[in-house]
C-alpha cells in the first residue's frame, strides 16, 4: 500500500475508533442504569434496557459507517494535501538520477519537516552540480595535459625509427625527460584522488615539524635559485595526515620558491597557533598578480601567470589545486592573498588538536 493509502486507513481507524469509545461510554454511563424488564407506569408505554438498544443499535451502526466513510474520503483528501511536497521532491530525485542537477524544488510554505528536507536537497543537488562541473573540467584538462607527454613520445620515436643514424643519447635522454614529467603527473592526479576522497588515518600532527621537514627537502632548490627562506613560528598541532599535509607544505613551499623574483628572492614560512586553529603562512616575493588570476590558482593545471612550458620547475599545474583538497579533506580554510609589493602570501588555517589527556 502507498503511504497516502496508508495514512487514510489510520485516520479512519482512529475516527472509527472514537465513535466506538464515544458509544461504549453511552452505554456505561446511561444505558446499564435502565431496567430490563418491563416498566410499570401510569405515564403510558416506557421503553426498557432492551428497547432502548434495539432502537440505538441500527442508529450506532449507520454513524459508524458513515465516519468510516468520511474517515477514509478524508483521510485520502488530507494525506494527499500533506503528502504534496514529497511529489515534488521525488520529482527533483528523478532529474537528478536522470542527470540533470540544475533543477531545484524551492519548496514555498512555512518552514516545516518538508521545507527542511527540501532546502537540504536544494543545497545538496547544488554541491553535487558544482562537483560534478568541477570534475568533468578536471578530467577535461587531466586528458590534455597526459595527452602531451604522449604525443611526444610518439613523435620522438618516429623521429627515431625513420632516422636511424640520429644520436641514440639525446633521444633516450629527451625520452627519459618526457616519462619523468609522465609520471610525475599521474602521481600528482593519484594523490589529488587521495585527497578528495578522504581515505587516510588521522593522528596528531606537529605543523612546525611538517614545514621544517618540508623546507629541509627543498634548501637546494631555494639555494639553485638563489631564494632566501625564513622560517619562523609556534608548535602547531592539529589532526590528519601527516603523508598529506607534508605534502601540502612542501607544495606551498615549492610554489614559493619556483614562483620568485629571479634574484635575491625571499620566501616567509610560519606558524601560529589561535584559539580554535592554527595557521601555517607562506609568504613570497614575486611579480604582482591580479586578484582575478589570484582567485584562479587553486584551479587544476594553472600555472602562475601562463600555463609554462619546458621550465624544469614549473610542476605539473597541480600543486595548489592540491594544497586547496587535502585543506579541504581536513575540515580547514586556504586563503591566497596577492602581496602589495609582489608575490603572495598563502594562509592555511586547520583545527586544533584535542588536549593530551595524561593518565
Amino acid at each position: 500500500m502507498s503511504v497516502r493509502l496508508k495514512l487514510a486507513l489510520s485516520y479512519a481507524g482512529f475516527l472509527v475508533l472514537a465513535g466506538v469509545l464515544l458509544l461504549a461510554a453511552v452505554w456505561v454511563f446511561l444505558l446499564r442504569y435502565v431496567p430490563d424488564s418491563a416498566i410499570n407506569t401510569t405515564a403510558g408505554f416506557v421503553p426498557n434496557r432492551s428497547d432502548l438498544l434495539r432502537a440505538f443499535t441500527p442508529a450506532a451502526a449507520a454513524v459508524l459507517s458513515f465516519l468510516l466513510v468520511f474517515g477514509l474520503l478524508g483521510g485520502w483528501i488530507l494525506a494527499g494535501r500533506m503528502l504534496a511536497p514529497l511529489d515534488r521532491i521525488t520529482d527533483a530525485t528523478r532529474s537528478a538520477a536522470n542527470g540533470s542537477l540544475s533543477h531545484r524544488i524551492r519548496l514555498a510554505g512555512r518552514d516545516d519537516e518538508f521545507r527542511e528536507l527540501a532546502d537540504a536537497f536544494d543545497t545538496m543537488l547544488a554541491r553535487l552540480e558544482a562537483h560534478v562541473a568541477e570534475q568533468r573540467r578536471f578530467a577535461a584538462n587531466a586528458s590534455h595535459e597526459l595527452r602531451t607527454p604522449l604525443a611526444i613520445t610518439q613523435a620522438l620515436l618516429d623521429v627515431a625509427r625513420h632516422d636511424p643514424t640520429r644520436d641514440a643519447g639525446e633521444l633516450v635522454e629527451r625520452l627519459h625527460t618526457v616519462n619523468g614529467r609522465a609520471i610525475e603527473l599521474t602521481e600528482a592526479l593519484l594523490l589529488l584522488s587521495r585527497a578528495d576522497q578522504r581515505s587516510f588515518a588521522r593522528e596528531p600532527v606537529d605543523l612546525s615539524l611538517v614545514v621544517e621537514e618540508a623546507v629541509e627537502t627543498l634548501l637546494p632548490l631555494a639555494e639553485k635559485r638563489g631564494v632566501l627562506l625564513h622560517i619562523s613560528g609556534d608548535i602547531a598541532r592539529t589532526v590528519g595526515s601527516a603523508a598529506l599535509l607534508l605534502q601540502m607544505a612542501t607544495n606551498l613551499v615549492h610554489n614559493a620558491i619556483s614562483h620568485n623574483l629571479p634574484d635575491n628572492g625571499a620566501v616567509w614560512v610560519s606558524t601560529a597557533v589561535h584559539a580554535e586553529s592554527v595557521m601555517l603562512a607562506v609568504e613570497n616575493t614575486g611579480e604582482r598578480l591580479s586578484p582575478r588570476l589570484v582567485s584562479t590558482l587553486t584551479e587544476p593545471f594553472q600555472r602562475g601567470t601562463e600555463r609554462i612550458r619546458g621550465n624544469d620547475h614549473a610542476g605539473v599545474g597541480l600543486g595548489l589545486a592540491i594544497v586547496k583538497s587535502i585543506v579541504d579533506a581536513h575540515d580547514g580554510t586556504l586563503a591566497i592573498n596577492s602581496r602589495p609589493a609582489g608575490g603572495l602570501r598563502i594562509a592555511v588555517k586547520l583545527p586544533t588538536a584535542p588536549p593530551r589527556i595524561d593518565r
